[in-house]
């Protein structure tokens, strides 16, 4: 590409986006946040019409969960907002709302980051992926085993509800106390907005709705990472299939 001022053209370009600018912030969460509260009450509402009109509604209140995620996973990169403070608290309080505790999930992901695409430093925040060599080491047990993690049915239908619902509430071996009592809190804060809602509108209407929209979203945003991680190397599985 041309270069404009001794730099690349397309850094001209993103350059123009490498700041936060806090009013569209505000305006991505009410947009984002507020549509998926906004979203909760109708599908509240329309359980006194039918339940089909819940489920359908589940579609877009997923979307706007996934959205939430995104500004979630911004905030803990530090680049939603201009103010670190900011950043901090949207992040914990949209944390909650996506089942995760911010702290340790950032943790990870800056790991992730820093080691993603390196075979020496795998392991955090990664969809484990073997080489054929490591592969061919295995057991039949742990092949099965890979196989099945790796499978579409678990990695993409049950591993994301199983990842947010109950892996986000355990803590990890190599966590600081002070992460350790971050990831204890979100679930006490959780515990208490779970224990409100069903106070207002009942186990059964808040699973029928909590569940749902909650399975939409992390599927489809573990699809989302998985094929932005993974797209080469589905498309060389699928040559070698073929």
């Amino acid at each position: 590409m041309k270069k404009k001022g001794g730099k690349p053209e397309w850094m001209e370009i993103i350059s123009r986006y490498n700041k936060p600018d806090n009013l569209r912030s505000w305006w991505q969460i009410i947009n984002s946040v507020g549509a998926y509260l906004l979203m909760w009450a109708l599908m509240i509402w329309s359980l006194n019409i039918s339940y089909w009109l819940t489920l359908a509604l589940a579609i877009p209140a997923a979307g706007f969960l996934v959205r939430t995620f995104i500004i979630f996973h911004d905030c803990g990169h530090g680049s939603f907002f201009r103010s670190k403070r900011m950043n901090t608290i949207v992040g914990v309080i949209t944390g909650l709302l996506v089942f995760t505790p911010y702290h340790r999930w950032h943790r990870d992901h800056h790991i992730h980051h820093q080691t993603v695409g390196n075979l020496e430093k795998r392991g955090t925040g990664d969809v484990m992926t073997l080489t054929v060599e490591e592969y061919r080491k295995m057991s039949r047990w742990q092949r099965f085993g890979y196989r099945l993690y790796r499978h579409p049915v678990f990695l993409l239908g049950i591993a994301p509800m199983l990842l947010f619902v109950v892996l986000h509430r355990l803590p990890k071996k190599y966590m600081s106390v002070r992460e350790h009592v971050y990831v204890q809190l979100t679930n006490l804060a959780l515990v208490m907005i779970v224990a409100v809602m069903v106070m207002t509108i009942g186990w059964k209407a808040y699973l029928m709705i909590q569940i749902p929209v909650l399975y939409i979203a992390t599927v489809h945003g573990v699809w989302l990472f998985y094929v932005q991680h993974q797209y080469r190397l589905c498309q060389m599985e699928r040559r070698v299939i073929m």
